[in-house]
C-alpha cells in the first residue's frame, strides 16, 4: 500500500506543455511557448493562480498553490487537475490543493 500523499499536480523538467484536465471528459493540452504570465492571489484561506497562455487563461483555486506557481514559472508543471473532494482527509499539511479549475478562451484567440 503506498503512503504518498494523491497530487493533483505533476511535474516533468521534459514537458513541452501544461496538461490541463477539465473534468473527467475534457483535457486540454497548452503549449509553453505560448505561456505568457502568471498570477497568484490570495484571498482569506483560498487562493487563486491564474496562468496566461496566448489562447487561454486557465484559473486554478485552492490552497498552497506557490510550488505549482513556481513548477509553472521552470515550465516543469506537466498536469494540473481538481483535487476529489474524498481526498482531502488524507491530504498533507503543505501541499497544494486544486479546489477547482476554469479555462476560458482569451479574446484575443476568438
Amino acid at each position: 500500500m503506498s503512503t504518498k500523499s494523491p497530487e493533483c499536480w505533476a511535474i516533468d523538467p521534459q514537458a513541452r506543455g501544461l496538461r490541463v484536465e477539465v473534468s473527467p471528459e475534457q483535457e486540454l493540452l497548452l503549449p509553453f511557448d505560448q505561456f505568457a504570465f502568471a498570477e497568484l492571489t490570495t484571498d482569506g484561506k483560498e487562493q487563486r493562480l491564474q496562468i496566461h497562455f496566448a489562447t487561454h487563461l486557465v484559473l486554478i483555486r485552492g490552497q498552497n498553490l506557490r510550488r505549482i506557481e513556481t513548477a509553472m514559472q521552470r515550465m516543469e508543471l506537466s498536469f494540473i487537475v481538481k483535487m476529489p473532494v474524498s481526498y482531502g482527509a488524507i491530504i498533507g499539511p503543505g501541499q497544494p490543493t486544486v479546489f477547482g479549475i476554469t479555462v476560458t478562451e482569451s479574446k484575443a484567440s476568438m
